[in-house]
């Protein structure tokens, strides 16, 4: 070969690895778009309106994360989302749960009470007589051989809990703590926990 056909080799090679890395970042890229997509549909089949995303004030001077509040027809819904992959066990007295996904075991502080935390702070935002629920939401990657604990779902799951019926009664139920919703919407500002 001569030197022009090295040359030539060469910069088919670094085009085609540009090209495969392009195409790979372009799958990541629709992969986290369609799981977006998959998430707004899953909160819309059960809400009229949500918050994502949001530090509501805690009424001592601090904040709180809140991943997702529903307004739903079974009044506010406080939703901790979790994307883990594996299976998932734990109890509602267990400070640590874990997740085993093949090879590997991790442990995460047991999610439920912050979700206590975070439902009591939008309780007191709401006012009384205003339904507020929580649930910590796995999405289809976790699987809990053991059973799930209390006020913990799954995201395929969670239209089953908080469908009420047709959609107009649905929305007709949940009109009614639409006030409360706003008011904890005026209270909120933007995470910097957003997810990407």
């Amino acid at each position: 070969m001569t030197t022009d056909d090295w040359w030539w080799l060469a910069a088919f090679l670094v085009g085609a690895v540009l090209v495969a890395g392009a195409t790979a970042a372009g799958l990541v890229s629709y992969r986290r778009y369609r799981a977006r997509r998959d998430l707004a549909e899953r909160f819309r089949a059960v809400s009229e309106d949500r918050l994502q995303d949001v530090l509501l004030p805690d009424g001592s001077g601090g904040w709180f994360h809140v991943d997702f509040l529903l307004l739903s027809a079974a009044g506010l819904v406080v939703v901790d989302l979790r994307d883990l992959a594996g299976l998932v066990f734990g109890s509602e007295q267990m400070t640590e749960w874990t997740v085993m996904d093949k090879q590997r075991r991790t442990t995460f502080a047991n999610p439920l009470g912050p979700l206590y935390d975070r439902v009591a702070v939008v309780r007191q935002l709401a006012g009384d007589g205003v339904p507020v629920q929580g649930r910590v939401v796995f999405t289809s990657r976790a699987s809990f051989p053991k059973g799930h604990p209390p006020l913990v779902t799954r995201l395929d799951s969670l239209g089953i809990e908080f469908e009420h019926g047709d959609r107009a009664t649905a929305s007709a139920l949940a009109e009614r703590h639409r006030e409360a919703f706003e008011r904890i919407r005026a209270a909120s500002s933007p995470s910097p926990l957003r997810r990407r």
